[in-house]
């Protein structure tokens, strides 16, 4: 999420009540998570695991819970809790946001169909009855959205906390681009702290899964019961058949055919075809089955 305007590294410690290490005069322009971090954003990190990973990052500024050196050119909020600070800051820029009134001059209007707050919509849109268009969706041109689908729903994002767990304050949307299809009963979950966005031309089947912050590129194809987790990157002309699930913070390159009931759980190259759980060369997989069936009869002649 972007502010409505820059805050210095001392203003935004005094707002949350931190301590701070670095330029007090450092500009901050936005929040992000960890995956979409960009140069102006505060990211927050409560894990030696992740420490490295955040100081390293393109985040300039680091809501952090150990006194460490302040890297160059960046800054540091210290606190104890660093996930409760950054939901601070989330809650308290989200509510300063410019927003537009909903726009639903339609194509077609369909009975049942809810809109949420700051939604904008474009030129000859169908949307089908019981369909949920949550707060701070954009939806561009020519889309059609099938009945019972939501977007905008809350991302699936939390920390543990003494054995419960708490939701991450979500202030990122959904974007539907041009030419876009939807079919019906889908969930397209909001960014978290930045954008769920589908591309120009992708045709969604019924009953498919989106998860938080993913991006999607054009003319991609989803069949039905597809599962895809939060922040992953599929880049254009991508298709995935019918039950592929796909793991949080993976990348598929451009042309990527994935076959049905697979299971993506690392990054795959374009222009290729893909099976199996964990998903692998198409033709490699086959060789493993082959190879497979055979185990039988060698175990029987080994006795």
């Amino acid at each position: 999420m972007k502010f409505k305007h820059p805050i210095a590294l001392s203003e935004l410690a005094q707002l949350v009540g931190c301590d701070y290490q670095g330029d007090p005069g450092i500009s901050i322009t936005g929040i992000n998570e960890i995956h979409r971090v960009v140069p102006g954003d505060v990211v927050f990190v409560d894990h030696p695991k992740y420490y490295e990973k955040a100081l390293k990052s393109a985040a300039t500024v680091i809501i952090i819970d150990k006194e460490v050196a302040c890297p160059d050119g960046k800054g540091l909020l210290l606190t104890p809790n660093p996930f409760h600070v950054f939901n601070t800051i989330a809650e308290h820029f989200y509510a300063k946001r410019e927003t537009v009134k909903t726009r639903t001059e339609l194509q077609q209007e369909y009975p049942g169909v809810f809109f949420g707050n700051n939604v904008r919509i474009g030129e000859r849109v169908k949307i089908y009855p019981g369909a949920c268009i949550l707060d701070d969706t954009v939806i561009g041109n020519d889309v059609i959205i099938g009945s019972n689908t939501v977007l905008g729903h809350s991302a699936f994002y939390y920390k543990k906390n003494h054995g419960e767990y708490a939701p991450m304050f979500n202030c990122g949307y959904v974007e539907i681009a041009d030419g876009v299809e939807i079919g019906a009963n889908c969930t397209i979950d909001r960014g978290v702290t930045d954008v769920t966005y589908i591309g120009r031309g992708t045709k969604i089947d019924n009953l498919v899964q989106i998860g938080h912050d993913t991006r999607i590129g054009e003319n991609c194809l989803f069949a039905s019961q597809v599962g895809i987790a939060g922040c992953v990157e599929i880049e254009n002309n991508v298709t995935f058949w019918g039950q592929v699930g796909c793991a949080s913070g993976v990348k598929i390159g451009s042309g990527a055919i994935v076959l049905a009931q697979s299971g993506i759980s690392k990054d795959l190259p374009g222009n290729n075809t893909y099976f199996g759980s964990p998903c692998g060369e198409v033709r490699e997989k086959f060789k493993e089955m082959a190879a497979l069936k055979q185990l039988p009869s060698m175990l029987n002649s080994n006795k």
